[in-house]
């Protein structure tokens, strides 16, 4: 099988400064074999609980969140084309003094950390912008999803993996842990137009606004509803699995706008979640939308905005946008 490494140097060809992101994105996949350890000792070392604060996202931090967060953070700080970084547990984005970068780095260092308890998948996200020239500073950030030029996800499950675009094509690489490397086992990833898969969480139905109602009670209508057919329900509550399920099994994944998220324009952050994934997805041959609007075109006003999510099979989304072109994007 195909090493992550010699994958890397053969794509060299199809990029501008092919060598620095290469070399990059070959450092990111070292820094999730260091998260993967961790998570894999965390209760042996102690490290499964809350550290008894909140992040800037008003969520509970987890001694692991902090961990995972410090490994990316010391890798970018010693690579020389990193010029500055961006994560979900960092309040403002920290710049490295005396570096000329050519990349800016943003990143969920684990994601779905809430079930970390439970031994069930969790997962880092990570996207690659390019650094524009002259001062960078926190507005440096602030570009469309488009300007990507690598993103992906390591999904610490059974097996720990790591998918990734470079914007040509989704391929998998495994973790082999006796020899510390990844190796090509999903290549050419894609996602079927149709399914009968849908993953949302229920719990939040009462807040729907009408379209994502209308569609769900559809879906869940089946075979003697409107659209003719079965559907099965999933939630894992972890987006880098609820998306690999979609790269592997086809499907789509709502998180969408409602009545307690319409003030701050969705859940999920739009540069180190929605972004990203929204990449893969498309690169995959899904659609990712806000429902309104395709996420990559999406301009941040903030760095940690967030955005309604609706993501994987073409027809699926499609529809889900049909729905919303009926309703006030704001309301």
């Amino acid at each position: 099988m195909l090493k992550l490494s010699d994958f890397l140097a053969g794509q060299g060809g199809q990029y501008a400064h092919a060598d620095s992101l290469l070399s990059l994105v070959q450092e990111i996949a070292g820094a999730c074999q260091a998260v993967a350890r961790e998570i894999s000792h965390g209760a042996l070392r102690g490290n499964m609980g809350n550290v008894g604060r909140e992040n800037v996202q008003g969520e509970q931090q987890k001694t692991l969140d902090l961990i995972s967060n410090d490994i990316f953070v010391e890798m970018a700080a010693r690579l020389p084309q990193v010029a500055a970084i961006a994560s979900e547990e960092m309040e403002h984005a920290q710049t490295f003094a005396g570096k000329q970068g050519e990349y800016l780095l943003v990143f969920d260092p684990l994601d779905g950390s809430s079930n970390v308890n439970l031994n069930l998948s969790v997962g880092s996200i990570f996207s690659v912008l390019p650094a524009p020239q002259g001062q960078i500073d926190e507005s440096s950030f602030i570009q469309a999803g488009t300007r990507q030029l690598a993103a992906g996800y390591a999904l610490y499950g059974t097996s720990t993996m790591l998918v990734l675009t470079l914007g040509h094509g989704v391929h998998g690489f495994t973790l082999d842990p006796e020899q510390g490397e990844f190796y090509l086992t999903h290549p050419d990833l894609t996602i079927a137009a149709d399914t009968q898969e849908f993953a949302i969480n229920m719990s939040n139905q009462r807040f729907w606004q009408p379209p994502v109602q209308r569609y769900v009670d559809e879906c869940i209508a089946g075979s003697s509803g409107p659209r003719g057919k079965d559907f099965n329900m999933r939630w894992v509550a972890t987006m880098v699995a609820e998306v690999h399920r979609l790269l592997v099994r086809g499907g789509v994944f709502l998180y969408p706008l409602d009545s307690r998220s319409v003030g701050r324009g969705g859940r999920l952050r739009l540069l180190y979640e929605a972004s990203p994934m929204g990449w893969l997805v498309e690169q995959a041959g899904g659609l990712a939308s806000t429902g309104h609007r395709r996420i990559l075109e999406v301009e941040p006003g903030s760095l940690h905005q967030r955005v309604a999510v609706i993501l994987g099979a073409r027809e699926e989304v499609e529809r889900l946008q049909e729905y919303h072109s009926f309703t006030d994007p704001t309301a």
